[in-house]
């Protein structure tokens, strides 16, 4: 009897260590995956930015007002205060950021607790998507002054500009993945006496990632676009500011450095979270 429990004991140790192999192999491939798959879509991205940078140049005709690669280029590595130029830019780009992340996480959050009461509640759904949908149509401009009243906070404030822009997106697809459980699994659930929420958690939420993953890749870039209407609408820093004061000085080089620095950065971004997404959906075993 010994001898057959040690065995079944190395064998159930065997069958963890074989499966825990297999996990970590898989996430190995899905990493790699997802790096090939970043890598393909960053040389296209930069392609297509390239050519149509290239293109509108060339169709403006306008050498003062629109400036191409090599212009760039040199403004920022090639001039006399090109090192106080970059370091100008880096700074703003640091506060961007910053604002984005406050702005992406708040978004985030709101759609997915907002998407959750959806799913439950039917009457939810009727009172969160008009509103939603308002916030989403009405210009952040016109929105400011009422964002201004209500929050003091300036943090607050940058996280509702920014938040309204990833709110709307975000939620449409994630209860759309939410609301994409099989009917039998459902039946699985509520056979072992599972209610709505039990539903909700162990089984829509992961059957949702996909189209969570979606939302954030969608809302990275949205993020950072709100966090640049906030500090030119709100707070009168980073990025957003500097293109608005350098449009203002016609310092047309400064703004075309700053529009680039925040398209790389919204690039690297989005196939950072591409590889991320890659990773988790083969721990669940989603390709």
């Amino acid at each position: 009897m010994s001898g057959v429990s040690t065995g079944s004991a190395r064998g159930g140790t065997s069958a963890r260590g074989g499966s825990s192999a297999r996990t970590g192999s898989g996430a190995g491939r899905a990493l790699a995956a997802g790096l090939g798959r970043t890598l393909g879509t960053a040389a296209l991205m930069t392609a297509i930015v390239a050519v149509v940078w290239v293109g509108s140049v060339a169709l403006v005709d306008n050498t003062f007002v629109a400036k191409g690669p090599a212009e760039v280029y040199e403004f920022l590595f090639a001039s006399d205060d090109a090192a106080e130029t970059r370091a100008q830019i880096l700074a703003g780009l640091g506060v961007t950021l910053g604002d984005a992340a406050i702005g992406f996480v708040a978004g985030m959050l709101a759609a997915t607790l907002a998407a959750a009461l959806i799913v439950l509640s039917r009457p939810v759904e009727t009172a969160v998507m008009p509103v939603a949908l308002i916030l989403r149509a009405v210009p952040l401009i016109a929105l400011t002054p009422i964002i201004r009243l209500l929050f003091s906070d300036e943090v607050v404030r940058v996280a509702v500009v920014s938040g309204i822009v990833v709110l709307f997106p975000a939620l449409v697809n994630i209860v759309q993945g939410l609301r994409s459980v099989s009917g039998q699994l459902a039946d699985v659930v509520h056979v072992y006496g599972g209610g709505p929420l039990a539903l909700l958690v162990r089984v829509a939420f992961p059957s949702a990632l996909p189209a969570l993953f979606a939302s954030v890749r969608i809302s990275v870039p949205g993020a950072i676009t709100g966090a640049l209407l906030a500090e030119w609408l709100i707070t009168g820093k980073g990025i957003g500011s500097m293109v608005v004061n350098a449009v203002g000085q016609s310092e047309n080089n400064l703004v075309w450095a700053c529009v680039l620095v925040v398209t790389l950065a919204s690039l690297v971004l989005y196939l950072a979270a591409q590889v991320i997404e890659s990773v988790v959906l083969a721990r669940y075993g989603r390709s």
